[in-house]
């Protein structure tokens, strides 16, 4: 095949697997089309057998956190940490909607921070929509938070979001370093996004209804090994290990209980970990690796401003955030880093590209979507409505969270 033959056969295939991901066609999950598609573009040279073991060599230790992190938070589920907190968040709102929006962003920005956005997405949502409904307070607002907390509340740790761990590994930070550098730039970014929502919905949070639900019992035992396996994570990476072994340690010590109250079942673990959809990371590793070499990067690469000025950093972000709508936020990351990795606070200018563009549309980010697939037909948000308060509020925060970003990175020694 000509180089441009397996240019159009790579990008097709990446298409492939993300409308699987999209839509699931038949049920089917995206691994199943993902290894297909993979193996495909091994046979036809859209990727070259180099660069496909180049790219899972680099992707695994990324992949197998993903799966630890993901078990972990079921587990945590499980022992019924997540039911807790929302309690927490229902008592203390007193039914009052605006203080609940407040609690429902922290709590979102919280758990995305320690347990990656797809904790928020699966188990906090659920929590959320009940204590609205226990509550008898609009949803749509509290709803929405989870999905954009899922997103822009990712920035603040290594382990936060699968594009973290990417841009954790090409930035050459450290745990410590890269929280402190990102620390201002999350906490603008939530802020940023609870008064958008507090503007949007102003009319739903108008209505007070007061309610003091009480609190749940606290699982201390699940909420110990949590606080300690966070600490773990940059305790290891201290230590140059990965912070997978913290998140199996974490695992462990939720398992074995489990196991033995027949809680949980080898079988549950496992799927718990969505080996299927570490499998469909690692395909589109290489997949993205392979349109890579066939002349996508040579054109990126001019899109790409270079240098750390602010209007350099702004730039990068919104190109970040652009091809983050236009093709997701995985491939969109694993194809800007590569052009970026020489510059640690670039890197974390693409971060908040495809962390907080994907806000702006559907597509943008697998979390998104997988919000919105989970909620029942009355709870689904209207189209028109996800992408105007999503087009309207998220250049002005990626503008704003870049700037921020630029403003901290020369007291911390980025530029």
């Amino acid at each position: 095949m000509s180089e441009h033959a397996q240019l159009l056969l790579g990008l097709i295939l990446i298409a492939a697997c993300l409308a699987a991901a999209v839509v699931h066609p038949f049920g089917v999950r995206e691994a199943v089309i993902a290894i297909p598609c993979a193996g495909l573009a091994l046979l036809l040279g859209a990727t070259s057998w180099t660069t496909a073991q180049h790219s899972i060599r680099g992707l695994l230790p990324t992949v197998a956190f993903l799966a630890a992190i993901l078990a972990f938070g079921q587990l945590c589920a499980t022992d019924g940490v997540f039911s807790y907190l929302g309690s927490i968040v229902a008592h203390r709102s007193n039914g009052v909607p605006t203080r609940l929006l407040v609690l429902v962003v922290v709590l979102a920005a919280l758990v995305t921070a320690t347990l990656t956005l797809d904790a928020t997405v699966v188990l906090v949502t659920p929590v959320v929509l009940a204590t609205t409904a226990r509550l008898s307070v609009p949803n749509r607002p509290h709803s929405y938070a989870c999905a954009h907390l899922a997103n822009s509340g990712s920035l603040l740790l290594p382990v936060s979001n699968l594009t973290n761990l990417l841009a954790f590994s090409a930035s050459g930070l450290s745990f410590a370093r890269f929280a402190a550098v990102m620390t201002a730039p999350w906490l603008l970014a939530c802020t940023l996004d609870w008064a958008g929502l507090r503007i949007a919905f102003r009319r739903d949070l108008a209505t007070v209804v007061e309610h003091h639900p009480p609190l749940a019992q606290a699982p201390r035992y699940s909420l110990a090994v949590l606080a300690l396996t966070v600490v773990g994570f940059g305790a290891s990476t201290a230590v140059s290990i990965s912070p997978a072994w913290a998140a199996l340690a974490g695992c462990l010590a939720l398992a074995i209980p489990q196991l033995r109250r027949r809680e949980a079942s080898p079988w549950s673990l496992l799927k718990s970990a969505s080996l299927g959809f570490c499998a469909f990371v690692l395909c589109m590793g290489m997949l993205v690796a392979g349109v890579l070499e066939h002349g996508v990067e040579s054109g990126l690469r001019h899109l790409i401003p270079s240098g750390t000025g602010l209007l350099a950093l702004l730039g990068v972000a919104f190109v970040a955030a652009v091809l983050s709508n236009l093709a997701n936020n995985l491939p969109s990351t694993l194809a800007l880093l590569p052009l970026v990795s020489g510059s640690p606070l670039a890197v974390l200018a693409v971060l908040v590209g495809v962390n907080i563009g994907p806000n702006a549309t559907y597509p943008g980010s697998l979390a998104t979507l997988l919000w919105r697939r989970s909620l029942a037909p009355p709870d689904k948000p209207r189209a028109l409505e996800f992408h105007a308060l999503g087009l309207l509020s998220t250049p002005i925060i990626v503008a704003a969270v870049t700037t921020m970003l630029w403003l901290v990175a020369a007291p911390l020694g980025l530029r």
